[in-house]
């Protein structure tokens, strides 16, 4: 039986990001698969109506049944969003090796294998659309993040390689590229900077960019924004190629593309720096805009 309403399966659907796409494709008309390894946190999104699955995108198998499962249930499958991954930080010469290899594992084979699975059913219909949830640091390199910006370097090619075999069949690949969100995510990523940098040569970088991952959890754009975004690319006739969207996506994208590389390692230097001091001002007795959480009234 082919479902009347297009067919979305989301990865990395627990939280944050991914867990906004599926209630965003949801209310514009979709059936939407949601998978992730923690399905417990998805208890929101079946009470929707939203189906949801264990999905564990270094899992082939569990990846294949996944798809068959939603073929045989719905009878095609319109959207693939591949938004699991995560971020491992640190320097280049103190994250270990396995480390790296579990990033590329999630970030870059977990895409590939997640798309090698729907493209059987995408030739077929000659239709579909695959969306790479990339990020802003796909274009641009941060210190201590070699290994996270490497994995969205990758996907950013893979998925203009992909762009280019799959016209012919119809599909379209597009990648979204988000700026600073707001979410756990930075709270965990400036908690694992401190943990692997320690005492050690880059622990005063280590603060700095933990300082900007702080700051990012403040200012950063709402996961909502880059669900909208998503729905406009899965729906819109003609989608284009990439999306830089959310908190300092649009003019980061501008300046790597217009500023030298010397120009970009200032910025993304100062960045740290002033992050540093604003974070270290908010827990300054003398600031006058300090909050002292011990003052509590009685």
């Amino acid at each position: 039986m082919t479902s009347k309403r297009p067919v979305a399966l989301v990865t990395g659907a627990s939280s944050g990001i991914g867990f906004s796409i599926a209630k965003h494709l949801y209310r514009h008309g979709f059936t939407v698969y949601a998978g992730a390894r923690r399905v417990y946190q998805m208890g929101g999104l079946e009470a929707l109506g939203i189906h949801t699955t264990y999905l564990d995108v270094t899992d082939t198998d569990n990846i294949q049944t996944v798809v068959k499962q939603i073929a045989a249930d719905e009878g095609r499958l319109d959207v693939l969003v591949n938004n699991a991954g995560y971020g491992v930080f640190g320097a280049i010469e103190e994250v270990p090796l396995e480390k790296a290899h579990q990033q590329f594992d999630v970030n870059v084979f977990g895409v590939t294998e997640m798309s090698k699975a729907v493209l059987p059913i995408m030739r077929q219909q000659q239709d579909g659309r695959i969306i790479n949830i990339s990020s802003l640091d796909g274009k641009i390199a941060n210190p201590l993040g070699g290994w996270y910006v490497g994995s969205k370097f990758a996907i950013e090619g893979i998925s203009d390689a992909m762009r280019l075999e799959l016209a012919d069949f119809g599909i379209k690949v597009i990648v979204i590229e988000p700026g600073d969100i707001k979410s756990d995510w930075a709270k965990i990523s400036a908690e694992q900077l401190a943990d692997v940098a320690g005492d050690g040569p880059y622990q005063e970088l280590s603060a700095e960019a933990g300082a900007f991952f702080k700051t990012i959890s403040e200012f950063g754009s709402e996961p909502s924004v880059i669900a909208r975004k998503v729905t406009f690319a899965a729906t819109v006739r003609r989608p284009r190629a990439r999306y830089a969207v959310g908190g300092g996506a649009p003019v980061g994208a501008f300046a790597r593309r217009v500023l030298p590389d010397s120009a970009m390692d200032f910025l993304l230097r100062q960045s740290g720096k002033l992050a540093l001091k604003y974070q270290n001002n908010k827990t300054d007795p003398d600031n006058p805009d300090f909050d002292d959480a011990s003052e509590v009234d009685e």
